[in-house]
């Protein structure tokens, strides 16, 4: 925070002295630019450094950069620093929701250098230069700025009350409609948003009631609401109200599926195929079936069943589905497989045989594998730690984390790490969890003799990461080298927090192991990279980069490969869709539909790199091929339900952890989970 103050000081001396209620509301925050030349992106020129600089494209007029400061605020003074391409006419403006702009300054004779200008009166959380003639007027020429200060007073930070918990007004096979009490605040709430499970899916701009459509019948789902005011700020969320629709007038099972035959065997997976199903609303799946058991789901008329086991019998037979749950009879006759024989697991079968060790009835987040191939991992909604031996399955709890509070959703006890390059003589435990005023990353002594947490050896790290019910992130990762502990979050469920550079939110963060504030990190706080909706899983390859899974809304989940002080898009960006191609948003490196995804965790075996999906019930593997992920398989769809963790394990293997269920509610002990040993190539 030093180093910070003396250089916005620094900035502010080099123009003169400044009124005291004049207080430097840009710097650092997000930034975005019409153009930007090869050299100079547009955050150079809110970075607090004149040696840096924003250039727009050259020979073309006009030309705007815009600063986001995160809230309302007055404008009183805005501090122009030009290198030799300025602006001869150019304006000022401020805008509430960067569409509709109102001028607070202009002038036609603009002469560079620094021009400071006072005496503003603007209010906005926007505030643009837009400049229409450029003092270099030949063709090679645009505007350079090598600073853009804005200075004022910053607005209203109070969120509203969270509303009322929703009641049911009326519900269909495929929609629910839901009112709820209004909620509070000191400057006027201006609107709600209804989420289903975490999935924004109705908004008003102060009506009570609103419908949540494309749901499917005969289904549960949980919805609650959060409210706005006119400066962004969102409050805490309401109430959960629980909703089951009813079953459509539709009870035809969809045809049985015909003509079950093998496209692919070998030890460990089995390619099927089957003439398609039709149905009189529409065939949403299939369900594959071992000798009347589920082993597997698929989207269309094939899959490939992977992760089996070699020289064994299996029987299939397949099921449709329809959208009201309709199954249709089994085809027939029973198709009997054995797989061939065979021991190792070679790249080109990606995922074999997986092996039980352990189970649990709560939520399995953060795991870790300790030096002697035991793990620890947390259990999220009991806030505990259990210690399981996968060679026998004897496990302990060693200790509950203090002032841990849950969210009745997605908070709750969630990242666990340790230090690869000093856990054998520091034995620290690396933690992030949701307290009752924050999100927060501590550490606490693991005592090996023990086999416990070490009583009061807690040290917080990094606080004032703000939670809600839903988007709370979770996962920590130390850089290979253990110097850096990275932690991903969520947005709290306020999309302005992604994008705003000053937030710790819709971000993954950079600390020292100790907490502080590495020096290079790119906007002098804790934040490495930003625009990022919910930060689910991180994992460093073999060359060091870090790669980033993230959830998205309703179109699409992301795997990112995460660089310094990168822009992933957020909340302007889901995915590739939105306004993805906007200068200056990191496309991601695959897109998954969310209905096939909401992925969690990752991670990178021989640079292959596993995602366990929760809502597609599925484990993506793809190859590392340069920075693009390439070959990507599909394993274990529908096998075992909803997978949250994928850690590395010894001997080249991987842990995987199902979260079955009771993840959505913040009740302890009301899970069904395995974790799961499983052999990669």
């Amino acid at each position: 925070m030093a180093a910070v103050a003396a250089l916005v000081a620094g900035t502010i001396s080099a123009a003169g002295p400044v009124r005291a209620a004049d207080a430097l509301l840009s710097q650092g925050k997000p930034v975005t630019a019409s153009s930007a030349g090869g050299c100079c992106r547009a955050p150079g020129a809110v970075d607090g450094d004149s040696a840096t600089r924003w250039a727009s494209a050259a020979g073309v007029d006009p030309q705007w950069i815009y600063v986001d400061l995160g809230a309302v605020a007055h404008v009183s003074r805005v501090r122009l620093q030009w290198d030799a391409s300025c602006a001869t006419a150019f304006e000022i403006d401020t805008s509430a929701d960067h569409g509709t702009w109102t001028r607070i300054y202009a002038t036609t004779t603009g002469k560079g250098g620094v021009e400071d200008l006072t005496s503003l009166d603007g209010t906005g959380r926007y505030v643009r230069v837009h400049g229409t003639k450029r003092c270099r007027t030949d063709a090679s020429k645009g505007y350079s700025l090598q600073e853009f200060g804005v200075y004022g007073s910053a607005g209203d930070d109070v969120p509203p009350s969270p509303p009322g918990t929703p009641t049911l007004v009326g519900v269909t096979p495929i929609s629910a409609t839901v009112s709820w009490t209004a909620a509070t605040d000191d400057q006027g709430v201006v609107g709600y948003d209804v989420y289903r499970d975490g999935q924004l899916c109705a908004g008003t701009t102060g009506a009570l009631t609103a419908t949540c459509g494309n749901l499917n019948p005969n289904g549960n789902y949980g919805f609650y609401v959060n409210a706005r005011d006119a400066a962004g700020n969102v409050s805490q969320a309401s109430g959960t109200l629980a909703v089951k629709t009813p079953p459509s007038d539709d009870h035809a099972p969809p045809s049985v599926p015909g003509n079950v035959h093998t496209t692919a065997v070998d030890s460990t997976s089995i390619g099927l195929a089957w003439t398609a199903s039709t149905d009189d609303v529409g065939v949403t799946g299939y369900r594959i079936f071992n000798a009347g058991t589920q082993i597997g789901t698929s989207d269309t008329a094939s899959t490939t069943l992977g992760g089996l086991t070699p020289s064994t019998a299996y029987h299939l037979q397949v099921r449709a589905v329809d959208a009201n749950g309709n199954l249709s009879e089994p085809s027939t006759p029973v198709l009997d497989v054995t797989t061939t024989g065979g021991s190792g697991c070679s790249p080109s079968q990606g995922v074999c045989g997986a092996t039980q060790v352990g189970t649990d009835d709560d939520v399995v987040w953060g795991l870790v594998t300790l030096p002697d191939g035991t793990i620890l991992y947390n259990q999220r909604d009991a806030h505990s730690i259990v210690h399981l031996d996968p060679k026998t399955g004897a496990k302990k709890t060693i200790g509950t984390v203090p002032n841990v509070q849950s969210t009745d959703g997605e908070g709750g006890l969630t990242g666990l790490e340790i230090n690869p390059a000093s856990f054998a003589t520091d034995h620290w435990l690396y933690l992030m969890h949701t307290s009752p005023d924050d999100n927060r990353i501590v550490r606490i002594e693991y005592d090996p003799a023990a086999d416990s947490l070490a009583t009061g050896t807690e040290q917080v790290l990094l606080t004032g990461i703000a939670r809600n019910k839903f988007h709370d992130g979770g996962r920590l990762r130390f850089s290979p080298d253990g110097r850096y502990l990275f932690a991903g979050t969520g947005d709290a469920q306020n999309g302005d927090n992604a994008s705003n550079t000053g937030s710790p939110n819709g971000k993954v963060l950079r600390i020292n192991p100790d907490g502080s504030i590495p020096a290079d990190n790119p906007f002098h706080n804790a934040v490495w990279s930003y625009g990022h909706r919910n930060v689910q899983g991180l994992a460093f390859d073999s060359q060091g980069r870090l790669w980033e899974q993230e959830f998205g809304n309703s179109v699409m989940d992301e795997t990112n490969l995460i660089v310094k002080g990168g822009n992933y898009g957020w909340p302007s960006c889901e995915g590739t869709s939105g306004s993805c191609g906007t200068a200056g948003f990191i496309a991601p490196k695959k897109t998954y539909p969310v209905a096939q995804g909401s992925c969690s965790g990752i991670t990178i075996i021989h640079d292959a790199l596993y995602v366990a999906c929760q809502r597609g019930t599925r484990l993506y593997r793809a190859e590392i091929s340069g920075s693009s992920l390439t070959n990507v398989q599909t394993f274990f769809n529908g096998t075992y339900g909803r997978l949250r963790t994928v850690e590395p394990a010894p001997d080249g293997r991987m842990w995987l952890a199902t979260s079955v269920d009771g993840d959505k509610d913040s009740t302890p002990h009301n899970s069904h989970n395995q974790i799961l040993r499983v052999a990669v190539g």
